[in-house]
């Protein structure tokens, strides 16, 4: 996973947003206000922080050797992680879902609930658009 790849993801995240308070160097990603990734823009290899249970941080940080603890950040709860460097682009998006789910779920409840809905009128709308083009497919055969 590149750069441009990982900020795609967390963008796809429901009302995900990205900004630069801390200068042009860190690309930041927030939900609710909060964050969930950070990701340095002049490192080679490039390199993000996740939010993390601090037990699966561990455990990552001794399975990948891409996975070290926060950089300036609570070394307990995040992880700086190497994106171009080896970890499976599927464990790294895993990474990323447990990072914005960890945010979410310490948000207040009616928050929590907004985004749910917001989640789910996404999904409906993917839903439609996926028949959309599988009639679409159909009708040209």
């Amino acid at each position: 996973m590149d750069l441009e790849q990982f900020r795609e993801y967390c963008l796809s995240r429901v009302a995900a947003t990205e900004s630069m308070p801390f200068g042009e160097g860190v690309l930041v990603f927030k939900v609710a206000g909060k964050i969930f990734a950070l990701a340095a823009l002049d490192e080679i290899p490039a390199t993000v922080n996740l939010k993390c249970d601090p037990d699966l941080a561990l455990e990552l940080r001794d399975r990948y050797e891409q996975v070290q603890p926060g950089y300036h950040m609570n070394k307990r709860h995040w992880n700086t992680v190497e994106i171009d460097s080896g970890i499976p682009e599927a464990e790294l998006r895993k990474m990323i879902e447990h990072s914005y789910d960890l945010v979410v779920r310490a948000l207040p409840k009616a928050q929590r609930y907004r985004l749910t809905r917001q989640k789910e009128e996404m999904e409906k709308t993917e839903d439609h658009k996926h028949m959309r083009q599988v009639n679409l497919i159909a009708a040209m055969a």
